[in-house]
Formats: C-alpha cells, structure tokens, sequence
C-alpha cells in the first residue's frame, strides 16, 4: 500500500526495535538513508540497527564505523532504498516477508511493503528521509545530515545526472548551513579518491567498452579474473557506469560486474530518450528511467547476448 508523509510518520513515532535493511552492493543513498534513518528513529527513543547482505565498502567508515548495532529481536522491519525483495541478497528469506515500511524512490518498486512511502521524481532516498526528518520535526545531527548529503551527492552523480531535483539543491545548501558538514571532504573521497588498481582499469577502460548496434549501445564487461589480477573487488567499481555513456553517439551504456562466477550484475545508463528501467524489468531488475540494473547469470558473451538483444528490441 502506497503512504504519504503523514503515515509514516506515525508509523516511525509508533514502531520499536526495527532493524533497518540496505540492498546488497550497497552504495552511498541505500548506506546513507539507513544510517540516517537510524539517527532519526534514536531521537525518537527507538533501537535499531541497520543490515546488509554485503560489508559496507570502507569509503563509508565515516557513517558506518561509529555507529553500533544493538542486539535485540526485532518487532519492525524497514526497507530504504529497494526496490524489490531480491535485492536483500541473504535477507531476502528472513526478511523479504515481514516488510512493514519501505521508503523508497525508485519507480520501478514492487510495492512488496505493508507500507511503502515511494517518491519517483525525488534524487534519493535520501531526500525523501531528509523531507519525512523535516515534516516530524525531530533533530538531525551532524552525522545524520552527513549521512543524507552523502546519499543525495552520490545518487545525483555529485549534482549532475538528470535525476538531482531542486529540492537536493537546496537540502545540499541547509547541510552546508544548518549542520556545518565537509561536504569536500565527501565529496572527494565518494568521487575523486580511487585505489591503485580501480585507477588502472580505468586506464584500460576503453579497451573493454565494445559498440554494439551501430554504436548506439557500448557495453563494458569486468570479470573475476581482471579484478583479481588488478587487486581489487567489486565494490570499487561504483560510478564506472557513466563512463560507457561517454562515447560520441551512444545512447545505452552497460556496466557488467561479475559479483560470482557466471552471475553478473549489470547496470545501466541513458544518454536520452530511452528508458533503461524497462529494458531491466524485461531481465529481471528495475531502477530509474536514466539509471537501472539487473543481475543476469552466464559466462561473459552469453550475457552480452542477451543485453544486446533486449536493447535491440527497446530501440525498435
């Protein structure tokens, strides 16, 4: 069931000992609205902790590395940032079920929550937790406002996609007012901060981005093995995708990530006009009209076979 503001609300001021869940390769909006959402049910008196199927990548310490995890058996369950059940990873079947609010922003959601409060036109989750914040009154701490702006940065490509709302704007504006945050600090180590070896696969980037569709569809694969050679993991390859859009003509970019051997996550970009979430919804995913993803199992072609046939068929 789809909620306003005002629902959630009284839903977070009633609940108790919720367990917050984040989407597996989790990234700056799902780790920063679950931890900001933990700061704001603390104000209310509430335990929480926040889980995910993956570690939290280290670039996050700042949010995550402070912040315990009480241990309690939890009476509330509460989804940010997923879309669909799948994306819990292992806590799909503990979890997946029992759902009682998901807060949201991706219009592919699969309304699989009691409660869902989605807003499809927002930036991130993050704003929708930071305008739900406002509209209950309850104190943001500096760490929460840290965790709110990292979410909303990350998810706008640093206030560049298609997707950034004046509302982030000027959320972006009250953090940097209001709370005194480093947002250049932030800023550099979500952005410009890079281990040796992701800066060495980006080198040879171009060398992996293949043309398909007359140059309408560029899909760059990454597997185990290159990762492993290069010493690094897959977390580390967040904001590749982007980088397949670059090239004159494209219309598609396709990021492939091998999570495990022959199962590969892909995410996708649009230049335009098309709308990537339903070419995912055809493989399984979802997302955005501009940004989406799905996980398709395979060896490396196989899958790039199938990618470049359901982009076909939506360009037709």
């Amino acid at each position: 069931m789809y909620i306003g503001y005002s629902e959630a609300e009284t839903f977070l001021r009633n609940c108790e000992d919720a367990v917050i869940l984040t989407h597996q390769s989790p990234d700056g909006d799902c780790i920063g609205a679950g931890f900001g959402l933990k700061d704001i049910l603390a104000e209310l008196g509430v335990r929480s902790r926040v889980v995910c199927s993956d570690e939290f990548p280290s670039r996050y310490d700042f949010m995550t590395a402070d912040s315990p995890n009480e241990d309690f058996e939890p009476k509330t369950v509460i989804a940010v940032d997923i879309a669909d059940t799948k994306l819990m990873g292992r806590y799909e079947e503990i979890y997946g079920h029992r759902v009682q609010l998901c807060i949201d922003h991706h219009e592919s959601n699969k309304n699989y929550a009691e409660m869902t409060l989605l807003r499809s036109k927002a930036t991130a989750a993050c704003e929708v937790i930071y305008n739900l914040a406002k509209r209950m009154e309850v104190n943001i701490s500096r760490h929460c406002a840290m965790c709110l702006y990292t979410g909303i940065a990350t998810d706008s490509g640093c206030f560049k996609y298609e997707c950034t709302t004046p509302r982030a704007h000027e959320i972006a504006a009250e953090m940097k007012r209001s709370y005194d945050i480093n947002f250049a600090r932030i800023n550099r180590y979500m952005f410009e901060v890079k281990s040796r070896g992701r800066m060495l696969l980006e080198a040879k980037f171009c060398e992996l981005m293949e043309e398909h569709i007359g140059g309408k569809l560029v899909i760059a694969a990454v597997t185990q093995e290159m990762m492993s050679s290069l010493g690094i993991t897959c977390d580390e390859l967040e904001g590749l995708a982007p980088i397949t859009l670059q090239l004159e003509g494209t219309e598609v970019g396709i990021l492939m990530r091998e999570r495990e051997p022959n199962e590969f996550k892909c995410s996708f970009r649009s230049a335009d006009e098309v709308n990537v979430s339903e070419i995912c919804k055809t493989l399984g995913g979802g997302g955005h009209a501009k940004a989406a993803g799905c996980t398709v199992k395979g060896d490396c072609e196989s899958v790039k076979e199938q990618l470049v046939e359901a982009v076909r068929k939506a360009l037709a």
